[in-house]
């Protein structure tokens, strides 16, 4: 009777061993998708493919148009379209007029659907400030400078915290 209680604990020690192996794994595999970071501050993929496709962050002191946006709970950018020109230099001044946390990230509409799923998975990482993203706290406004250097065409920004996105949350830069 003895050897059988033995087996029987040897057996729940190697379930322990696998699960915890398995369980690892999971959390390195979930640590290279999402930059290796608890904010997306480690360099996250994401963000480098929207920002070439973009353009490249504005120099806060250089000379910029300003383009002011509103984000509200109502899941709505005001403007929901902006206009811009090709190598034009944009500081958005963005408010959060709602009562929980809202953000903007430039992207295309494909990147930005992307994005919005890793996020869901992610709820409480957050964009690095100062690349193709702002967040913005109930209540206070922040900047976001890019200049848009591509050529002409259609490009999106979204809120991508969890939900939002998916409620219609997005926007248009049209760069002309």
């Amino acid at each position: 009777m003895e050897r059988t209680n033995l087996n029987h604990i040897e057996d729940i020690g190697m379930r322990a061993i696998v699960f915890a192996a398995v369980a690892l794994s999971g959390l390195a595999a979930t640590a290279q998708i999402a930059g290796a970071s608890p904010g997306h501050g480690g360099g996250h993929a994401q963000e480098a493919g929207e920002a070439a496709a973009l353009g490249q962050p504005g120099d806060p002191k250089a000379r910029a148009r300003v383009i002011e946006l509103t984000m509200n709970d109502n899941m709505r950018f005001t403007p929901a379209k902006v206009m811009v020109l090709p190598g034009e230099t944009v500081k958005f001044v963005v408010k959060n007029a709602g009562a929980v946390k809202h953000e903007m990230v430039l992207g295309s509409a494909a990147e930005l659907k992307e994005h919005a799923e890793v996020m869901k998975k992610f709820p409480e990482m957050e964009h690095e400030a100062g690349k193709n993203s702002i967040t913005v706290a109930p209540g206070e406004t922040g900047t976001l400078v890019w200049q848009f250097t591509k050529v002409k065409g259609e490009y999106d920004f979204g809120c991508l915290v969890p939900g939002h996105f998916d409620a219609g949350m997005v926007g248009k830069v049209l760069v002309r």
